[in-house]
């Protein structure tokens, strides 16, 4: 099955940034959730164009699911991801079947645990996003902590944006809690970073 939705903005911003995402994993992860809260900051909050398709088999819990979000500046007149700019795989069936679709050059980040990039020769991004909501006593939150390193990874959407996406959508009662694991995820995310320029400018020196 598969829906459409399209968040309102500002019809004045135009521009030329546009990125293309494919989410993906299985039912019960909140992955639809996470494209909603994506397309949301884009739109709410970043201000730009965003549509959002989302797909998801029969099974309501442990079928393939995928989020299609595409952010734009522009108007976006056909709402499917052709080629993603960033692929988030959170299983292993979700790399399987989308691994071909990246763009050259593009940016994938997996879950660290669920998901095994064999023979994807090009660099990519990491978190142990499962584990990390289970340290946290809330398995259901991994999607949270996996946008939160995609928002400090990729700069698709700003940290404010991002923040306020999660707390209008999370069920209430729960909104510190899912604050908490997003920027648990962002901090990882900075770190990796981090840790990344740091070797490169050791071997820039080496």
């Amino acid at each position: 099955m598969t829906t459409l939705d399209h968040f309102e903005v500002n019809p004045s911003k135009r521009g030329t940034f546009r990125q293309e995402i494919t989410i993906t994993g299985f039912g019960g992860q909140g992955i639809v959730l996470a494209g909603k809260i994506l397309g949301q900051a884009a739109a709410l909050g970043d201000h730009k164009q965003s549509t959002l398709v989302q797909s998801y088999g029969p099974e309501a819990r442990g079928g393939a699911c995928s989020a299609q979000v595409i952010i734009s500046e522009e108007a976006i007149h056909y709402p499917y991801v052709r080629k993603p700019d960033i692929l988030v795989c959170m299983s292993q069936a979700g790399f399987d079947k989308y691994i071909a679709e990246i763009k050259q050059g593009g940016t994938l980040i997996t879950d660290q645990d669920l998901v095994k990039p064999l023979g994807y020769e090009e660099d990519f991004f990491t978190i142990p996003s499962t584990r990390m909501a289970e340290e946290l006593g809330r398995k259901m939150m991994a999607n949270i902590i996996m946008f939160g390193f995609f928002t400090a990874i990729t700069g698709a959407v700003s940290l404010d944006a991002a923040r306020a996406a999660v707390l209008g959508s999370v069920p209430k009662g729960t909104e510190q809690l899912n604050l908490k694991a997003f920027q648990k995820g962002f901090d990882f995310g900075e770190a990796t970073l981090k840790g990344r320029k740091k070797r490169a400018m050791g071997e820039a020196t080496a």
